[in-house]
């Protein structure tokens, strides 16, 4: 449920560059049923660009992360 969360967050906002793109996916757990895991693949042109697109997905990935700490209690278990 906090990976759906997060994709939902993260997919709205798109690539500022067509020569970067982006894929998400919500992968269940098989040991877990309740539990799911948010893969994102990225491809780029050069590695410079890879590099900033990755690093501005992490800090939103974070920032995300955070406001779920704040607004439940229980959406990350452990730490």
């Amino acid at each position: 449920m906090t990976a759906t969360r997060a994709h939902q967050a993260l997919a709205v906002d798109k690539e500022l560059s067509p020569l970067v793109s982006r894929a998400f996916a919500v992968k269940s757990q098989p040991a877990d049923a309740a539990s799911s895991v948010l893969e994102v693949h990225y491809k780029a042109t050069t590695n410079r660009m890879l590099r900033v697109a990755v690093n501005s997905f992490m800090d939103s990935l974070k920032l995300i992360i955070e406001v779920m700490e704040q607004l439940d209690a229980d959406v990350l278990e452990q730490k």
